[in-house]
């Protein structure tokens, strides 16, 4: 039996008498470049999300993204590199691990957001200062367009 530090921080598991540690889940999300933008969902607590999931046991985090894309939005992305993490603080009792990568889509066909969320745009890293998001989500997109992951050929 786990041990946590109180009903308030479930995510916090004593592995040593009075030593705690996180105990968290892994969501890995993707920057996807499209055409110059990114395509961003609109989750259950009406919150703007970049696509992407909870990491599966055994799973490798790039080939996570790329199955979880492919369920969001139907594309085949290329996943690159992971290059922003954090600890979300969802609720006080609930924190994720998210882990963001950069992936591109070169393909024609629109996105089309499957029914885990409840609505999807397509932004430029401009316009997404006035959304309801995660600042953590906000600065990973602007880490990817301060590298250049926007610029169209």
């Amino acid at each position: 039996m786990l041990n946590t530090r109180s009903p308030e921080e479930p995510y916090l598991i004593e592995r040593n008498t009075g030593y705690f540690e996180y105990q968290l889940p892994i969501s890995v999300k993707a920057v996807i470049n499209w055409r110059g933008q990114l395509p961003l969902l609109r989750n259950e607590r009406d919150e703007w999300e970049l696509p992407g999931g909870k990491l599966d046991l055994g799973e490798d985090p790039a080939d996570c993204l790329a199955r979880e894309i492919r369920e969001e939005l139907s594309w085949d992305t290329t996943v690159g590199d992971p290059y922003h993490a954090w600890v979300y603080r969802i609720f006080p009792h609930r924190h994720v691990f998210v882990l963001t990568f950069l992936a591109n889509y070169d393909g024609h066909t629109p996105p089309a957001y499957s029914h885990e969320h409840k609505e999807l745009v397509l932004l430029t890293p401009d316009e997404i200062d006035a959304l309801t998001m995660p600042q953590d989500y906000k600065t990973a997109i602007r880490q990817a367009a301060d590298r250049g992951h926007f610029t169209r050929p």
